[in-house]
C-alpha cells in the first residue's frame, strides 16, 4: 500500500535526488521516493517548497511514493514526456495541467492506451498549457475516474475495465490515481483507516452474502455510493431499503 508522505518543514537533512525519466532536456521530473519530503526535495535542488507546491498544484504536503514532481516553473513551448511505468493518460494530465482530450489531439491518439518508453507531446506551441485552475481534489481525482466506469459489466474476481467485482473495482480507481490499496473487500476494511462519516471519495462497507464486510463502494456524498454490483458498476443509494440496513462502516486512504 503506498503510504502517505507528510512534509515538515521542521524535517533535517538534505536528499540528494535522482532523477527518472522525462521530459525535454532542460525538463526536470523527480519521481518521489520512500522517506522523501518537500523539504527535502526542495533543498536537495535548491527550490522553496512554495514554488513546489505551486508548479505542482499541491495543496497539501502530502507526498506519494512514486508521485512524479515538476522541478520547473509550467512553461508553454514544446515539451515532451516519456511514459514511465504506472502512467496512464489521466495521471499524464493533471501532471501537466492538460486536458486528456488536448493530450490525445497533439499526439493523434485514438484510445486511452499508452505504452512504457512512449514518448508523448504534452504541449506545443499551438496548445499552450492554461493557467493554473482551481486545484482537483484526490478525492474528487477518485470520483472522477470512477465515473468514467459507469456500466461496466460485473465480474467475479475482476479488476480491469473488461468486468469488476466490488473490490477489484475500487482498488483499480484508486490506483488510477496513485494510491495503493488492498485487494479484498475484507483487507480494505481492516487495513484502512477508520472514518466514523464518511465524505467524498471515502470506502463504505456492507455485509451481503456473509458475515462481515463482504461488499464496498466508493462514497460520492448525500447518501450515493458508487459500486460494481451484479448488474454492473452504478450509482446506488445508501438510505434504500436494500443498503441502509447492511451498512457497516466507512474506511478512508485520503485523510
Amino acid at each position: 500500500m503506498k503510504r502517505p508522505l507528510l512534509s515538515a518543514v521542521a524535517t533535517a537533512g538534505i536528499l540528494f535526488a535522482s532523477f527518472s525519466g522525462t521530459a525535454s532536456a532542460h525538463e526536470n521530473i523527480y519521481t518521489v521516493q520512500s522517506g522523501d519530503t518537500l523539504w527535502k526535495i526542495s533543498q536537495a535542488n535548491q527550490i522553496s517548497v512554495s514554488d513546489l507546491k505551486a508548479w505542482n498544484q499541491l495543496t497539501s504536503d502530502t507526498l506519494y511514493i512514486n508521485q512524479k514532481l515538476s522541478l520547473l516553473a509550467p512553461h508553454s513551448h514544446d515539451t515532451n514526456y516519456t511514459v514511465q511505468s504506472g502512467d496512464t493518460l489521466w495521471k499524464i494530465s493533471i501532471h501537466f495541467n492538460i486536458s486528456i482530450i488536448q493530450l490525445k489531439s497533439i499526439n493523434n491518439l485514438t484510445s486511452d492506451t499508452i505504452r512504457v518508453g512512449q514518448v508523448l507531446k504534452v504541449s506545443s506551441a499551438d496548445t499552450t498549457l492554461p493557467a493554473p485552475q482551481t486545484t482537483v481534489s484526490k478525492a474528487q481525482m477518485v470520483i472522477n475516474v470512477a465515473n468514467k466506469y459507469i456500466g461496466t459489466p460485473y465480474l467475479w474476481g475482476g479488476n480491469t475495465p473488461a468486468g469488476f467485482d466490488c473490490s477489484g473495482y475500487t482498488k483499480y480507481v484508486f490506483e488510477q490515481v496513485g494510491i495503493a490499496i488492498p485487494r479484498t473487500a475484507a483487507t480494505q476494511w481492516s487495513g484502512l483507516k477508520v472514518v466514523s462519516t464518511p465524505v467524498p471519495g471515502d470506502l463504505v462497507f456492507f455485509e451481503t452474502y456473509a458475515p462481515g464486510p463482504t461488499h464496498v463502494g466508493i462514497y460520492l456524498g448525500n447518501n450515493k455510493f458508487i459500486q460494481a454490483g451484479s448488474s454492473g458498476v452504478a450509482i446506488a443509494d445508501m438510505t434504500n431499503s436494500y443498503w441502509k440496513p447492511r451498512y457497516l462502516g466507512a474506511r478512508t486512504v485520503l485523510n
